[in-house]
């Protein structure tokens, strides 16, 4: 199994849950207002400790087409986030929300995925 293989086997055991709809606001900072579904990987860990952090996007499909590396400077942290079922408008919303005062982003785009 390669990377995506594997994370792709990740998703397919364990349940998405969005906690967090398009319009909705982050519960300890109300200024900050989720643009898509955000949510995590019921069951699988992630860089924090807490679930594998989730961005669900308006494909159909809910296949993983490539994951977010965050670095968060106001709580100490690094994280992987799958991005699933996004298009290439959705990628650039989310890369755009993680690339602010207090985070940076990467998106690393999974090979061979059409993004409508």
């Amino acid at each position: 199994m390669d990377f995506w293989e594997r994370l792709d086997s990740l998703i397919s055991s364990g349940e998405i849950v969005i906690d967090r709809h398009p319009g909705s606001s982050h519960p300890n900072f109300p200024e900050i207002v989720y643009p898509l579904g955000y949510g995590y990987l019921k069951g699988f860990s992630g860089g924090d400790g807490n679930e594998l952090d989730v961005w669900q996007g308006s494909l159909p499909e809910r296949k993983l087409i490539g994951i977010a590396c965050t670095v968060d400077i106001m709580k100490n942290d690094a994280e992987v986030k799958l991005l699933i079922g996004c298009t290439e408008e959705e990628i650039h919303i989310i890369e755009k929300f993680h690339n602010n005062r207090y985070m940076s982003c990467v998106i690393i785009r999974r090979d061979g995925f059409s993004r409508r």
